[in-house]
């Protein structure tokens, strides 16, 4: 199952849709999605930020989804996905509670944005993720500590995070294939 809306989570792949025999996608602003046959729910990447009011009022989409992730489901959040899977996302507007997976806050506020660009690459569980990362939010506070190691195109090392809960992947690195 894949989320996607118009700018939330947007950024997908055309390479990554054609792995996946049957897809059905949903809006988070809206649907509430049923969870309970798939293998696998996506969440790209997107501006979920821009629409954190919308998102935070379909609190049964944002409960569905945590228990999805709680009951060991398997998912994979990137940027975007990875923002929606957090508390919460702080604006300069106010601060709106996301699905709460991860015990993170995601800051976009214009006085903490960030420029956040490039290819990066990183190895886990002796599989090979490539991907980019573009972004200007950031983590509110502390940066969570990343399971693996991340790397730039160059071969050195960013502190971009990667991160690890039950059966969740999540970064901000928008990968080319999972």
């Amino acid at each position: 199952m894949m989320a996607r809306n118009a700018e939330s989570f947007s950024f997908i792949y055309q390479e990554i849709i054609d792995r996946f025999k049957n897809i059905c996608f949903f809006d988070p602003e809206e649907d509430v999605p049923n969870l309970s046959d798939i293998d696998l729910l996506y969440l790209p990447g997107g501006y979920p930020e821009k629409h954190a009011e919308a998102l935070a009022r379909n609190e049964a989409c944002r409960r569905a989804i945590r228990d999805f992730a709680e009951r060991g489901g398997q998912v994979v959040a990137e940027c975007g996905g990875m923002m929606y899977l957090c508390e919460k996302i702080i604006t300069d507007e106010g601060e709106y509670p996301m699905c709460g997976v991860l015990p993170y806050s995601i800051t976009a506020r214009k006085a903490d944005r960030k420029l956040s660009l490039g290819y990066r690459l990183f190895t886990l569980d002796g599989k090979e993720y490539r991907g980019h990362e573009f972004h200007y939010t950031q983590f509110w506070g502390e940066k969570p500590q990343s399971v693996t190691q991340v790397y730039n195109a160059k071969g050195e090392p960013v502190d971009t995070p990667v991160l690890r809960y039950k059966n969740v992947l999540a970064s901000y690195t928008h990968l080319y294939q999972i």
